[in-house]
């Protein structure tokens, strides 16, 4: 039986590929974008299979009208998939109130809107497989992308939570944690900051290197290439909290965990080694 997908983000990139070849696999799925018209090639594709929504995921009540419209059209959602995002790009000291808010608005806050709409079906249905597209950003703090970084951790955060609240339900979660593929990430990149020059030798060299992954390239994945990694996964029915995707991935992130777990027993020593002071009473 063919399953249905709930996917945001499918104007391009990893949304957009993994949208067609969920479609190429047979299964159904609403594509969402904020420009619905971008999505006209991919319902060309796959007019028996694709239906698609208007939604900006900042706006709750186009969330809930995106899951309301993939139940009427397929009746259930077996896999949503929470894709939609961007990168705010500067320095911690560059980047200002404004443009902090939006991002945490949309990676973290957009994800959260959309699952709160989908999972009161998700619980009456008693199944459904949720992905959070995640990033390495989460665990290896990027100069010049905090903004981005944080609101990737902080959708771990939120998946981690969500994950032991609703397994009781038969629900699963997993959190995608993407390497670098060749999309149109950093053209995209919202650089609205006050530079501020003695971080330029740091944010110009970052920059660079994230506007040069479009191109392609050696260590450099094509989306599609991250399409088929979650089809595959979806179809096997596991349900692993994490799932690197990309060559080299699991590599560098383990490599990041073991940098912090060095970091934590080298300041527990000095802390363990002689016993704590009495607090003083008054």
């Amino acid at each position: 039986m063919s399953r249905s997908w709930l996917i945001t983000g499918c104007s391009s990139g990893l949304g957009a590929a993994l949208a067609d070849a969920v479609a190429a696999a047979g299964d159904r799925v609403l594509a969402t974008a904020r420009r619905p018209e971008s999505l006209t090639p991919l319902t060309d594709r796959h007019p028996d299979l694709v239906r698609t929504a208007a939604c900006d995921v900042r706006d709750t009540a186009a969330c809930e009208a995106a899951v309301a419209t993939a139940i009427d059209a397929f009746g259930r959602i077996d896999v949503l998939v929470n894709n939609a995002g961007y990168g705010v790009f500067g320095a911690v000291e560059e980047i200002d109130d404004d443009a902090l808010a939006a991002q945490l608005d949309t990676n973290l806050g957009g994800p959260w809107r959309i699952t709160r709409a989908a999972l009161p079906h998700l619980r009456a249905a008693g199944s459904g497989h949720i992905l959070m597209v995640s990033s390495t950003a989460a665990g290896i703090a990027y100069p010049g992308l905090g903004a981005y970084n944080a609101s990737k951790a902080a959708l771990e955060g939120l998946a981690e939570t969500l994950a032991g609240e609703v397994a009781a339900f038969g629900i699963g979660v997993t959190i995608l944690e993407p390497g670098g593929y060749a999309t149109g990430y950093g053209a995209s990149l919202d650089s609205r900051r006050t530079p501020i020059e003695a971080y330029a030798p740091i944010t110009q060299a970052m920059e660079a290197g994230i506007a040069s992954l479009a191109g392609g390239g050696p260590g450099i994945g094509q989306p599609q290439e991250f399409a088929a990694v979650v089809l595959e996964l979806v179809e096997s029915g596991a349900r692993p909290m994490r799932l690197p995707v990309g060559a080299g991935v699991a590599t560098e992130l383990l490599e990041a965990w073991d940098r912090r777990r060095e970091d934590m027993l080298d300041a527990e020593r000095p802390c363990t080694a002689a016993p704590a002071a009495p607090l003083p009473l008054r």
